[in-house]
């Protein structure tokens, strides 16, 4: 049929292509051009964009996803990025010693391009490396030239140290272009996509005729899902003039000018410049002042300090910026990486087309506040300046932003009112509750930081230990902030000024990231928390990411974060340990939390503390999720409360592979006895035997909050010491596992580590120490066995704290 012949002869040809035919029906290639349209793009051919001109000369392009013209604002839309341009520097091709090709990073990158091809997107390469390839060949063949006799007479040392001619690279480059290439078809074959080779030169650009078959033929390749290959003409090419750009338009004198040119004529979303740096500095990369450059936008270029050119290219960084701003005029955005390092060049391409925080983004958007990297800055010297404050400054900012949560309580209820009608519908009644706020949150909140307040007075500056070293020479460990912390939520506004009064508290910057479905509560929160603090003129102290940072990109800010709290599901803490490199992670994945019902419980505390730890927030992480039972209790009245209180409860009950066996007609047995429920949902399993309870805890516990209900003190205080749990409690629910219940006025989070900080993570746990040493002229020397002076170590008392 006619539908039939219009899908299937676009696959036909495209791999007849691959085996190296042609169309010979010149007659049905008017039909087949608007076939492959129909079967790449989904219009019609009548659906072709008007004729565009650049620099008045016209040239044709094919509909595509968006529409062309403007480049893309921010990174995160990179995805949407249907044509996309990859050139490959001569760093990045090219191994080390100048001869040869770098084949790990090729195939690499040959990989990442077949993966974004496969995707529908439509990927165009400008390589180098014809040269490097060429002047591998070449000296291979001068060596083999060599007379045999001759080798052999001057001896096989001397054959080592025979000297190889300066070889031109014109003629280095026609003996590689063709072993380039074969190299290209045979690793883009492995994942069945065809490339095809274009050599361009100046003329085929400044050339009306000539760039528009250039321009037909590339266009027809892209038709047929085919990756052109564009490269220089290097074999015939004669050497690049200085400033011989034409007015308006970028001459092709290196493969930073032609990837730009061949960007903007083919009306491309995104030009991928690869390199041997991670992108743009400010100052030259290895200076000790230098700094990566995120988002660089047009008119910043007096900002930079340029260094020279690449070992191998024909072009530096600023040829690439002039190429890059020109494309961005244009209307194709540009983002500049590094190819060559071994960590990151097997997905850069990729994480840049995800929007990744990868290289420098070239924008012509600024955006309306301080980029994240700015904010960060902000935060650390904000923080500072806090730390320096009075005691009594910092409880006065937290006594102020208490009285704004209840003076502001209205505008505060208003911004989450949106929120919550935003989010109805799309998130589960559990996370519903944690989004909404009301006046009876508000006012806790409220005391929870005089709580916090209270306790500030003593906590930056406070003397743990003191020591008279020698005569006239005395050391202190005094507390400290920890520096910059980022705290990244989920769902929770009251989250952030409860963080906020600690940071505060603790004289440590702060960065929070909430989640989009809190934006209006946030907002509000922020902007009071700001208030706060501009008593005491600290009010950068404290920033709010709004930027459309992803939490992958802020885990790579280890230069400007010392400590990142997240507060979330378990996903989002396991994404987060497993994004942040370099930057320590305090919290918790899990929540797997245990009650043990020993033998000797009582009947009346049971139901009381299962259901106040299992149903009263299910949600939280401290909720209890498996429950387990000595085996004596099975069949008895204690037993039978428990199971009708949890029907009751309308919590669904999964067994244990012990429980289940005891059990003619038992419930859906658990799929993992390590399971983290999060709703109306526990597991049930039977023990022997309060070691066998602990046994189980430490197989299948997350190390969080575990109980025991017991009237045996013995056997309770065996389970305390024993079970190795940030939190161990006796006839208690697990819900009192929590910063505001244990006195600490909030909690940034529950630790379920075993350094610095362990449950929750209060005042205490945002300080670490500092050493301070007095001394009077002493140098270690004076110590030595010969010396005058004598090692004391005399302990000191310590400041007491005043704790009315």
């Amino acid at each position: 049929s006619t539908d039939t012949a219009q899908w299937s002869y676009p696959r036909m040809l495209s791999q007849a292509c691959r085996s190296g035919f042609q169309p010979v029906h010149q007659h049905l290639l008017p039909w087949v051009q608007s076939t492959t349209l129909s079967r790449f793009h989904r219009v019609q051919p009548s659906a072709i964009r008007h004729v565009r001109s650049w620099s008045n000369i016209p040239f044709i392009t094919v509909p595509l996803s968006r529409a062309h013209g403007k480049s893309f604002a921010h990174r995160s839309e990179l995805k949407h990025a249907k044509r996309i341009v990859v050139k490959l520097g001569s760093a990045v091709v090219t191994r080390g010693d100048e001869c040869g090709l770098a084949l790990g990073r090729l195939a690499s990158i040959v990989e990442q391009v077949s993966v974004l091809q496969n995707q529908g997107r439509e990927m165009m390469l400008v390589t180098s490396g014809a040269v490097a390839f060429g002047k591998q060949r070449l000296r291979h063949e001068i060596l083999l030239s060599q007379s045999v006799r001759q080798a052999l007479h001057s001896g096989q040392n001397q054959l080592k140290e025979m000297a190889i001619p300066v070889l031109e690279a014109r003629a280095c480059a026609a003996a590689g272009q063709s072993g380039l290439m074969a190299l290209y078809e045979a690793m883009f074959t492995q994942y069945s996509i065809c490339a095809a080779q274009i050599l361009v030169t100046n003329l085929d650009f400044h050339d009306e005729q000539k760039r528009r078959n250039l321009n037909g033929t590339l266009h027809e390749l892209l038709r047929m899902n085919i990756v052109p290959i564009v490269n220089t003409n290097d074999a015939v090419v004669p050497p690049a003039e200085p400033n011989s750009d034409l007015q308006g338009v970028i001459s092709v004198k290196d493969n930073d000018s032609l990837a730009a040119r061949l960007a903007v004529e083919m009306k491309t979303d995104l030009l991928i410049v690869l390199s041997d740096v991670e992108g743009l500095f400010d100052s030259p990369p290895g200076s000790d002042d230098a700094k990566l450059i995120d988002i660089f936008y047009p008119g910043d270029q007096q900002s930079v300090t340029f260094g020279t050119k690449s070992r191998v290219g024909m072009g530096g960084m600023e040829a690439k910026v002039k190429a890059a701003l020109w494309a961005l005029q244009g209307g194709t955005s540009v983002v500049i990486a590094n190819g060559t390092h071994p960590k990151v060049s097997g997905h850069v391409i990729t994480d840049i087309v995800e929007g990744k925080k990868v290289g420098t983004f070239f924008s012509e958007v600024k955006p309306a506040g301080p980029t994240v990297e700015q904010q960060g800055e902000m935060a650390r010297s904000g923080g500072r300046a806090l730390a320096t404050l009075e005691p009594e400054q910092r409880a006065e900012i937290i006594h102020h932003l208490a009285d704004l949560l209840t003076d502001q309580r209205d505008e505060i209820l208003l911004a989450n009112k949106k929120d919550l009608e935003e989010a109805e519908g799309r998130l589960a009644a559990p996370l519903l509750k944690r989004l909404s706020l009301s006046t009876s949150k508000l006012n806790s909140l409220a005391i929870g930081l005089r709580q916090i307040a209270a306790s500030s007075q003593y906590s930056v500056g406070r003397v743990l230990r003191r020591t008279r070293v020698a005569k006239n020479l005395e050391l202190e460990q005094v507390t400290v902030p920890i520096g910059v912390l980022l705290v990244i939520f989920e769902s929770r506004p009251d989250c952030l000024p409860q963080v906020a009064a600690l940071a505060i508290a603790s004289g440590n910057g702060l960065l929070l990231k909430g989640g989009k479905e809190a934006a209006h509560s946030n907002r509000i929160l922020h902007l009071l928390t700001q208030e706060a603090l501009s008593i005491h003129g600290v009010k950068e102290a404290v920033q709010l990411v709004n930027t459309r940072e992803e939490v992958e990109d802020l885990c790579r800010l280890d230069k400007m974060i010392d400590l990142i709290i997240p507060r979330g599901s378990s996903q989002l803490v396991r994404d987060i340990q497993k994004a942040a490199k370099g930057i320590p992670v305090m919290g918790h994945s899990e929540g797997i939390c245990h009650m043990y019902v020993d033998s000797e419980a009582s009947v009346d505390k049971v139901t009381r503390l299962v259901r106040d730890s299992k149903c009263e927030y299910p949600a939280a992480c401290n909720a209890l999720e498996t429950l387990l039972i000595h085996r004596d209790l099975l069949r008895t009245p204690l037993f039978d409360q428990i199971i009708d209180m949890l029907r009751v409860e309308q919590v669904k009950i999964h067994a244990g592979p012990k429980f289940a066996s005891y059990l003619t007609f038992s419930p859906s047995e658990v799929k993992s006895l390590r399971t983290e429920y999060g709703d109306l949902e526990m597991c049930i399993e039977v023990v022997d035997s309060v070691q066998d309870a602990i046994d189980h805890i430490h197989k299948y516990g997350s190390s969080h909050t575990d109980v025991i209900v017991t009237e045996n003190e013995k056997t309770a205080e065996f389970f305390l010491q024993h079970v190795d749990s940030a939190c161990v409690f006796w006839n208690a629910s697990t819900r009192f596992s929590d910063g505001y219940r244990f006195g600490l006025g909030a909690e940034v989070g529950i630790s379920t580590s075993r350094i610095h900080a362990r449950g929750p993570v209060g005042l205490e746990g945002l300080l670490t120490t500092k050493w301070l040493l007095r001394g009077q002229d002493h140098v270690v020397s004076d110590f030595s066995e010969h010396g005058s002076l004598k090692f004391l170590h005399e302990n000191l008392p310590v400041p007491q704290r005043n704790t009315n």
